[in-house]
């Protein structure tokens, strides 16, 4: 309870710090700078200023939900595309440029650049259609072009995707196309082992219901459900072969299939079934 007054404190001191610094940097622009030049660069100072002070309270917001945490990193990209715009504009409008004209002007050249930028364009316009179908979110794990990983951050023109080993993709969002979603539904993890043909199959398939609900008990931090047995899998040259599968999160597909198969394999070992390998009969006359 300390830590968080101590860290609510904080935060309001910082606040409080940041509101000064913006005060000091308007009277600065507003007064202290006669030329337009000198005005100019105080003003390109003043917004990043600003657009820094919104993306640091941005951060300072750390919502749960996927969602959340979306608007959250599409925010604080549009703040700064939008910096850089304001910059442009204000400060051609100080220099005494007359901005209207101009754009008004160029209808021709800006056609030809909109053509050029036709890709950024469409990365835009997919990023904003992403936001509201809601596709994927920050945190999912997704698969694109046979690149696994987690969403980092959306932004208004890319997204990018750390995989397991922290690699970073960053793919344009008109780029991210045949998406699967794999933390929209639960997962399934699955497992054989083999045991001898002179097992006991039924015996041993009686037993199971009271193993697997001493797995799932011990793995409930893992597993969604109690695993299940589907039955034999395949009549192998030494053994034959059980299928077990369960329900997980996304996140722990490769780790519950190792789980899974260890505890199977001392479970069975207590049911007094040891799994088949391949062994050599020598004769000798």
């Amino acid at each position: 309870m300390k830590n968080e007054r101590e860290s609510g404190r904080g935060s309001l001191l910082t606040c409080i710090i940041f509101l000064l610094l913006f005060a000091a940097a308007y009277a600065v622009y507003r007064f202290l700078l006669p030329t337009a030049v000198i005005r100019a660069l105080g003003m390109a100072m003043l917004v990043l200023f600003c657009a820094n002070l919104i993306i640091w309270v941005l951060g300072l917001v750390k919502p749960r939900a996927h969602r959340g945490r979306t608007l959250v990193t599409l925010l604080s990209s549009l703040t700064r595309y939008a910096a850089a715009l304001v910059i442009l504009c204000w400060g051609l409008s100080i220099l005494g440029v007359d901005v209207t004209t101009i754009v008004a002007s160029v209808g021709v050249v800006a056609l030809v650049v909109g053509f050029g930028a036709e890709s950024l364009i469409a990365d835009v316009v997919t990023g904003v259609f992403m936001l509201f179908e809601n596709q994927y979110n920050v945190g999912d794990i997704v698969e694109v072009n046979g690149f696994r990983g987690t969403v980092k951050e959306i932004g208004i023109r890319t997204t990018q995707i750390v995989d397991t080993g922290k690699n970073i993709k960053i793919v344009n969002n008109s780029d991210m196309k045949n998406i699967l979603n794999r933390s929209d539904n639960a997962s399934i993890a699955a497992s054989s082992i083999d045991i001898p043909y002179e097992a006991d199959l039924e015996a041993l398939e009686k037993k199971l219901p009271k193993l697997m609900d001493e797995i799932y008990a011990a793995h409930k931090d893992v597993m969604l459900s109690a695993p299940r047995y589907l039955g034999v899998q395949e009549l192998g040259a030494s053994g034959v072969t059980l299928k077990f599968i369960v329900e997980v999160s996304e996140e722990n597909i490769f780790s519950v299939p190792r789980i899974l198969n260890r505890d199977l394999l001392i479970g069975f070992k207590k049911l007094g079934v040891e799994c088949p390998y391949p062994q050599i009969d020598v004769h000798n006359r």
